[in-house]
Parts: C-alpha cells; structure tokens; sequence
C-alpha cells in the first residue's frame, strides 16, 4: 500500500506521521466551515490567530523546554507579570514605550534565567520548581501594582500591534509567524537546536559525549521566560488593559498546544510548526464552541472533548507512521 500511495503520489505513512497535526487542524477547520461560513473568511481566520498571539509566542518557548525534557509552568504568570509591569512602565506615555517593553523582556528572560539556574545547577524537578516560581511572581504582582489595575497604554502602543496589513493580516499575527519561522530555523539549523534534542533524547548519553547540558538548560529555560514576557506584551496590546491575573490559566492552554503539536514531556522530539498548528487547533475549538453559543460549563465540557479527540487524532495518525 506504501509502495502504491507513493506511485500515485499519495501521502505515505510516513508524511502523515511527520504532518498528523497539521491533517487534524484541516480537518477541524472543515468541520467549523460547516458550522459557520466565517471560518472560510480570511479576515476571521487572521483575527483568530490574533488572538492566539500570546499562547502561541509562549508555547514556542515552552517547546524549547520540553524537546529538553523540562517543563515550565510558570508561564502564565510571567504573562501576567509582564502585561501589568509593561502597562506601569509606559504608564501612557509614548515616548516610555521602549523602556517599557524592554524591561519587561528582561524581566521575563531574568525569572527564566533564575529558572534555568536552579534547575541545571540543583537538579530540582522542573514541574515543582516553575509551579513554585508561578506562585513566588503572582505574589509579586499583586505587590507590584497594589492588586488592582495600574499604568495606562500609551497612545500608539496598541495602534501599531493591531493595525492589518493589506487590511486584513495583523501585525501580530505576522509577529507570531515570523517567531514560530525563527524558532523552527534554531532547532533546525543551530548547534543549540541539535543539542537541545540530543539532551532531551538521551541526557546520559549526551553527559558522556561532553555536551553543555547545564547551560543549555539554562538558555532553554532563560527563552521560554523571554517569551512568555513577549506573550505578555501581545496580550496587553491585544486587550488594551492590564490584569493581575491575566496570564492564570493559560500556562495549561500552553501545554496543550505543545503536546497537541507533537512535543513530548519525554523530551527529544517536536518542532515550532507543530506546536503553531496545536495553538491553531486549541483556538477554532475555542471559537466553536463560542459561536454554538453555549453555556460556560458546556463550553469547558466541549473544550475538553475537542482537545482529546483532536489528541487522539493526532497519534492515530502519527502511530500510521
């Protein structure tokens, strides 16, 4: 049957292994066209990947972490973190707007340095340890800016974000594919990515041939916080105010998109493209189950059900392989 597919020029096994995520994303965009002609509108579809802007930026930094075989779950409160320190900082001044947004980079990529530190240099588990720096920021956020709302945008700030180029592609979804092309061309391309893969596929075997495991730990870790910073700035841009809690919860929508993607908490396997298509699958169930119009505890039931049966989607296809 191989032999035949690829006379005919067929996906093979094989294509579908590599490529199941992206078979499971059109499939669904087939159903919700169904459900809805916006889903067949360029213009919803772009908007739908503004939205997903700061999990999918995120999830790319998370990705780094797990083909490593850590975890980091303290994502969703450098989210949070960022957006309230970046609205503070610029405060509705225009002319704040690059320190702001560069201080807020650096804070992200600072919590995961501290990260990367403890972990490669104290062999503390990766799940107890960024769970714990969640809790240890979320508390400085709330010290931070008082527990309520603070700072202002900065005229400009959301303008230049959510503008659309041609009218119809956001900057921001521009800036998430231009992320998940750049992080696909280090994992493929960089003695970092290669390594990165080796260490999450054998970190034993990749001790014994002299890699720098602790300090590619450390940088895998330090990029996952710069981007969840960055995940933080696009969801300030997106909506326009800042919240303590904002990022809550979305450290979990994060893994979802990465192991929908192909990314194992194993470590040693998965890639950008993967996790962009699971962001993409997480965000038109979310806009599915919107658009039915259904009550809030149906929706998290419905939510749930898309992400498993698009999961098991996903590894019927890839086990084809």
């Amino acid at each position: 049957m191989r032999a035949l597919a690829a006379a005919q020029g067929l996906p093979g096994a094989a294509w579908l292994s590599r490529h199941a995520i992206w078979v499971v994303l059109l499939l669904l965009l087939a159903v919700a066209a169904l459900v809805s002609t916006a889903f067949v509108q360029p213009a919803y579809l772009f908007n739908t990947v503004r939205q997903a802007t700061p999990i999918g930026i995120t999830a790319l930094g998370v990705t780094l972490v797990m083909i490593l075989g850590g975890v980091d779950l303290s994502v969703g409160a450098v989210i949070s973190l960022a957006a309230v320190m970046c609205a503070i900082v610029m405060n509705g001044e225009p002319g704040a707007i690059p320190l702001a947004v560069a201080l807020t980079l650096a804070t992200g990529a600072g919590i995961g340095l501290l990260n990367g530190l403890l972990i490669a240099f104290n062999r503390v588990s990766p799940f107890i340890l960024t769970l714990g720096m969640a809790i240890v920021i979320y508390g400085a956020t709330l010290i931070y800016s008082g527990g309520t709302a603070k700072g202002a945008v900065s005229p400009g700030f959301r303008e230049a974000l959510n503008m659309r180029v041609l009218e119809v592609v956001p900057v921001l979804a521009l800036i998430l594919l231009a992320l998940a092309a750049l992080t696909a061309a280090v994992l493929r391309w960089t003695r970092f990515g290669r390594t990165l893969y080796l260490v999450g596929a054998n970190r034993e075997a990749a001790y014994l041939a002299g890699l720098p495991l602790r300090w590619v730990t450390v940088a895998a870790y330090t990029a996952s916080g710069f981007f969840a910073a960055l995940g933080g700035i696009a969801l300030l841009a997106r909506a326009g105010v800042s919240s303590t809690y904002a990022g809550r919860g979305y450290e979990f929508d994060v893994l979802a998109a990465v192991v929908l993607g192909g990314t194992t908490f194993a470590g040693g396997r998965g890639g950008a493209g993967g996790t962009l298509a699971g962001v993409f699958v997480l965000f038109v169930a979310f806009n599915l189950v919107n658009i039915a119009g259904l009550a809030i505890w149906a929706q998290l039931a419905l939510k749930g059900f898309i992400i498993i049966a698009a999961s098991a989607a996903y590894e019927g296809l890839r086990r084809r392989g």
